[in-house]
């Protein structure tokens, strides 16, 4: 079982072909304006619209530097994840890298803890939308809306991935707009010294309200956790690679705009929402977008804020659906994930990894109307914790190219990662310490440490469960590459 956990070197003519068994069957149907439209908007959730009013009540100005923090970060991994695209573009992503570099324990791990991310955190999103349906429906019971929009999104992912692309392209392009009118908004009243609810604006409003840190930098970092979660979604890029044509053009623009899109929209925002009120304006549970504008005066500003989290709530289900439906044929191609996810349809779509996640969060809409709000709290932290190990893990393989690279093994791309290997050392030891920070955050996160060995538990005993299928599978591959050799 040794060779399942070192890498295989692949210096042969073959190397492409080794993996061409993950491309099978998938559709070059995303265009450049889909993909940049999805780069773009892939990080803007409800981590900004929501939650960006909690993470001000608690820190204050210091937001704005905590995005910029694991902004920093974020791009450094989405790049790396570039790096690997230009070396060779695949709808396994990560997790194909993972196998190729590491192994395929590596890839196992990667698989199964971005699943982890995406089914705890489509659970709360499905039930953010039927939250946000209420807003105009409020007599609706809860499940309707969530299963409509379940069952919707499904079908739109179970068509083709032309239709995911074109649903993704408008509800990126609805929060992107939704920024940018605020944004107008909020330097208008900047320049013209118009008052918010009776405070005058502008950057002396941050120095009297107590500085960029009014509580302190414990608090700041204590909600690092809640922005890693924010920026989820920038490394899906990744995933698409596989079905877009002309990927080496494309993917670069993509994830080049990452540093542009953190500046104007989460930090460019943060700032303009401390210079039009006093950080102890704002509370948890209110967008900070809808207390400016009701303060303002502009009519209809929390149902039009609601929309737009609906849409991006909307937007995190459809993505959840499409990127781990690609990530579960790849590990079931390898017998790491159960077989049925491998089958793909005749348009190109992974329909079993799709229909799996789908019954997931169809799941959670059951869960929401038995359990208690703590319990999507606590889904949201080891939703997190997805997150850490997927970033890690993409991390990790632009490291191990790199090291298979100065060995003569392959050739890295032109197109890389700034400032390697010390940034990848600099952003696990970041992502180590965000993790552990969890264990200061509230109970729930105390819960998430301590679930940890449960977690690790599961993916040892699920290990056990598939290692001789995974074992048969790359023995059968292994000979057929021989025998081609041999041709």
């Amino acid at each position: 079982m040794s060779q399942l956990s070192s890498p295989v070197d692949e210096t042969g003519p073959h190397h492409e072909s080794r993996f061409a068994h993950e491309e099978s069957g998938y559709h070059k149907g995303l265009k450049n304006r889909q993909v940049q439209m999805i780069a773009i908007g892939g990080a803007i959730g409800t981590g900004l619209f929501l939650g960006a009013g909690a993470r001000l009540h608690s820190s204050g100005p210091a937001l704005a530097v905590v995005y910029a923090v694991a902004g920093v970060f974020g791009f450094i991994v989405v790049r790396a994840m570039g790096e690997l695209v230009m070396y060779r573009p695949t709808s396994g992503s990560f997790v194909s890298y993972s196998r190729e570099f590491l192994g395929e324990k590596a890839a196992y791990f990667a698989g199964w803890m971005y699943f982890l991310n995406w089914a705890t955190s489509g659970i709360a999103d499905v039930t953010a939308v039927a939250k946000y349906t209420q807003f105009f429906w409020p007599g609706l019971a809860q499940w309707i809306p969530a299963l409509i929009a379940l069952a919707v999104i499904l079908v739109v992912n179970m068509v083709s991935v032309k239709l995911f692309g074109e649903l993704e392209f408008w509800f990126a392009a609805i929060k992107v707009l939704a920024l940018v009118a605020f944004m107008i908004i909020g330097i208008a009243v900047l320049l013209l010294r118009h008052q918010v609810g009776g405070v005058s604006t502008g950057p002396g409003l941050i120095f009297s309200s107590g500085g960029i840190f009014p509580a302190g930098v414990l608090p700041a970092l204590l909600i690092l956790q809640g922005v890693v979660f924010a920026y989820a979604g920038i490394e899906m890029i990744g995933v698409t690679a596989g079905e877009t044509s002309n990927p080496r053009k494309v993917i670069p623009k993509a994830v080049n705009s990452v540093v542009w899109r953190i500046v104007v929209f989460y930090i460019g925002s943060v700032v303009l929402l401390v210079m039009l009120l006093p950080w102890t304006s704002y509370r948890s549970g209110e967008s900070p977008f809808v207390t400016v504008l009701s303060k303002l005066g502009v009519p209809g500003a929390g149902g039009i804020t609601d929309l737009i989290v609906l849409t991006a709530a909307l937007s995190s289900v459809n993505s959840g659906l499409y990127s781990t439906g690609r990530i579960l044929r790849s590990m079931s191609l390898a017998g790491s994930a159960p077989k049925f996810t491998a089958r793909m349809s005749r348009s190109g779509v992974p329909y079993g990894g799709v229909l799996l996640t789908a019954v997931i969060y169809a799941l959670g809409v059951v869960l929401n109307l038995v359990m208690p709000s703590e319990a999507f709290e606590i889904a949201l932290e080891f939703s997190a914790v997805g997150i850490i190990g997927m970033w890690s893990m993409i991390v990790i393989c632009n490291l191990a190219l790199q090291r298979k690279a100065k060995r003569g093994l392959v050739q890295r791309p032109s197109y890389r990662l700034p400032g390697a290997p010390y940034t990848n050392y600099a952003t696990l030891a970041f992502l180590v310490i965000v993790l552990g920070l969890s264990y200061l955050n509230g109970e729930t996160g105390r819960i998430l440490i301590y679930g940890l060995p449960g977690i690790a538990a599961l993916l040892v005993g699920g290990w056990y469960l598939v290692r001789r299928r995974v074992a048969r599978i790359a023995q059968e591959r292994e000979q057929a590459g021989t025998l081609m050799d041999g041709v």
